[in-house]
């Protein structure tokens, strides 16, 4: 699969943007576990030109990580072709425009995938976005708004239309939220289209490489997404990918153990030790790690109460060496 020269190669599994999730310490470890592709935390277009340190940190890439997508949002065109600018010489090697985030503070807006509602603004935008940038444009976006504008299917032609070079499908109308399943049905009858040429990217449920195969053989998508399945289980990608190929190694118990430590040590490295432990606590507390383990809730609520480094770490290492083992002699 190819986003302008961009060769990500057969069935590629990538990590989805993620708000307060894929910074550039999460996209490196998802890297290694096997992403093919990350993608930023979306980047809003009015605080990017307005210069806000919070948000021009989000542009940093690791070269390690490549290749690497920046995200960016807004309701407003001029807003965000100088923020596609902006984004363009930080080297990213894709820009991305969000139209499918559903969360109120956007969408609400009529950003993310509040365009939904607005599409002739929809395709000025990405026209406008295509046109000023020299590097691949992709969109990422939903069905639709609700159950009765599910558009997914013509929009894909009018987005192509306007130049970008791959779609990401959620397969899900913003009303949904992230309720409910979502509907691959949907996003194989945007791939059959014979009109459509670009790549189109599943994104929506993915959880197992079962899934994985279903979405390469059964609805006949270029690429998947993953995205809170990654949450606190960045080794997914070694999980999903060893369902396609037989080359991949799969971390065990302790590595993944590490993997958390990790985590914890970076997130208090790039911001301090109390803000980097409230950001990384409740990712680590919803880690699938612990989701078979009797009786974990006062076990988590301890994790998601932690306020140091090394309160963190003793519980990490309490469940890793005395609760896992004692649940192996049961």
């Amino acid at each position: 699969m190819k986003i302008g020269h961009i060769d990500l190669g057969d069935r590629p599994v990538m990590l989805a943007p993620m708000e307060d999730v894929t910074d550039e310490s999460f996209r490196l470890i998802c890297k290694e576990f096997g992403a093919d592709m990350t993608y930023t935390e979306f980047v809003s277009a009015d605080a990017l030109i307005r210069n806000i340190a919070a948000t021009t940190r989000k542009l940093t890439i690791n070269p390690a990580e490549r290749p690497t997508a920046i995200q960016i949002y807004g309701r407003e065109i001029e807003p965000m072709v100088e923020a596609a600018k902006i984004v363009e010489a930080a080297s990213p090697d894709i820009i991305d425009i969000n139209f499918g985030c559903p969360v109120k503070k956007v969408a609400g807006k009529g950003a993310g995938a509040g365009m939904l509602r607005d599409i002739p603004k929809m395709l000025q935008i990405t026209r406008a976005v295509v046109d000023a940038v020299s590097l691949p444009v992709t969109v990422k976006t939903r069905l639709g708004w609700d159950h009765n504008s599910k558009i997914i299917v013509e929009l894909a032609e009018q987005l192509q239309d306007c130049g970008i070079k791959a779609l990401t499908v959620h397969g899900r109308t913003r009303s949904q939220m992230y309720t409910g399943e979502a509907d691959w049905e949907m996003i194989a009858r945007v791939k059959e289209n014979p009109r459509l040429t670009i790549p189109v990217i599943g994104n929506g449920d993915i959880t197992s490489a079962a899934r994985v195969t279903d979405a390469f053989d059964r609805y006949g998508v270029d690429g998947v997404m993953v995205g809170r399945a990654s949450i606190g289980a960045p080794w997914i990608f070694a999980e999903l990918k060893a369902g396609i190929s037989s080359d991949v190694r799969l971390p065990d118990v302790s590595e993944k153990f590490e993997c958390l430590r990790r985590q914890i040590r970076e997130s208090v490295d790039r911001i301090d030790e109390y803000r980097g432990i409230l950001h990384i606590r409740r990712h680590l507390a919803a880690s699938p790690l612990f989701k078979s383990i009797p009786n974990f809730r006062q076990t988590r609520i301890a994790m998601l109460r932690a306020t140091t480094f090394d309160e963190l770490l003793a519980i990490l290492s309490y469940v890793e060496n005395e609760i896992l083992p004692r649940l192996s002699l049961q």
